[in-house]
């Protein structure tokens, strides 16, 4: 697990094929690898990699087919910058929001503008995710935890300060560029709980089973949180 409080930008030192999938070193800067042994976890711009090797200034990971397809790591190139996050500790200061490492899907940046000293993005999400990401919700872009400060469709705005500006790969961002999107878990969860009985069927959640599982009358009036037992 993570924060989403980035702790160092790396680069990509070198992308090695391996049997149909990739493995990946990462030179990783001013991020201290005390402690770091191999299987432990680092976030690599949102996705949780597992540590394969140690050479000393860095690490290797192996990516699989499953991950390459679903994030953007398969468009890194040598010397790409990637954000930097070691897996939380018991003693770990919980200051952005759980982050688990598991990318949902791949966004895109729309927009950007000067807003005083901060810099306004606007991001797409994939439609499929759309309904995860509500005004003033936690949000991890490339591993990095953010509020979400509007929503518009599959469409949020996010307010980048100076500090996340220069400690994030976000300087890198233009118009066009792919991103890793993670939504709060708790969102994916409390999806999963409302489904109630039906959360072992293929439908998606729907009124009608809001109201089968007593979340509602069919007059949309609500409930509470308990459904009727």
């Amino acid at each position: 697990m993570f924060t989403g409080i980035v702790q160092a930008v790396g680069s990509v030192a070198a992308l090695e094929p391996r049997g149909g999938d990739l493995r990946l070193r990462i030179q990783t800067g001013k991020l201290p690898l005390d402690g770091v042994a191999l299987g432990d976890s680092i976030c690599t711009n949102g996705v949780c990699l597992t540590v394969v090797d140690l050479p000393g200034d860095g690490y290797w990971a192996d990516v699989s087919n499953e991950t390459l397809e679903f994030t953007t790591l398969g468009d890194l190139q040598e010397g790409s910058p990637v954000n930097l996050e070691k897996s939380l500790t018991p003693s770990s200061p919980l200051g952005g929001h759980i982050v688990s490492g598991h990318v949902d899907g791949v966004g895109q940046v729309v927009s950007l503008q000067e807003d005083a000293r901060s810099i306004r993005f606007v991001l797409r999400a994939p439609a499929a995710l759309a309904r995860y990401i509500a005004h003033k919700g936690s949000i991890s872009v490339d591993g990095t935890s953010l509020t979400v400060n509007a929503v518009s469709g599959a469409e949020f705005d996010l307010n980048i300060i100076p500090q996340t500006m220069a400690e994030t790969t976000f300087n890198q961002y233009q118009s066009g560029s792919r991103v890793n999107l993670e939504v709060d878990i708790i969102a994916r969860y409390l999806e999963r709980l409302l489904q109630g009985k039906g959360a072992g069927q293929a439908d998606s959640l729907s009124l009608d089973t809001l109201v089968q599982n007593g979340y509602l009358d069919r007059d949309g009036a609500d409930h509470g949180t308990e459904p009727r037992r």
